[in-house]
């Protein structure tokens, strides 16, 4: 059975006011600090760890502060 879902739904799109490339190296350590936090922020919402690569080892921490390694 098939669903068609409206491309809204799937894509979430946003705008920039400035492109990266011409950002100051302070206003693109801002930029990246901000995505990092709202993409975390996100993951935990819908119930989802963040997982990331830390001192050569996949780590997956969840919204109640667990960490855990991945093998």
């Amino acid at each position: 059975m098939q669903h068609d879902i409206p491309l809204e739904v799937m894509v979430r799109k946003g705008e920039m006011t400035r492109s990266p490339f011409q950002m100051t190296s302070a206003e693109l350590e801002n930029w990246q600090r901000e995505n990092k936090a709202e993409a975390r922020k996100y993951l935990f919402s819908i119930g989802q760890p963040l997982v990331y690569e830390k001192d050569g080892r996949m780590i997956a921490e969840f919204a109640d502060g667990r960490i855990e390694n991945l093998h």
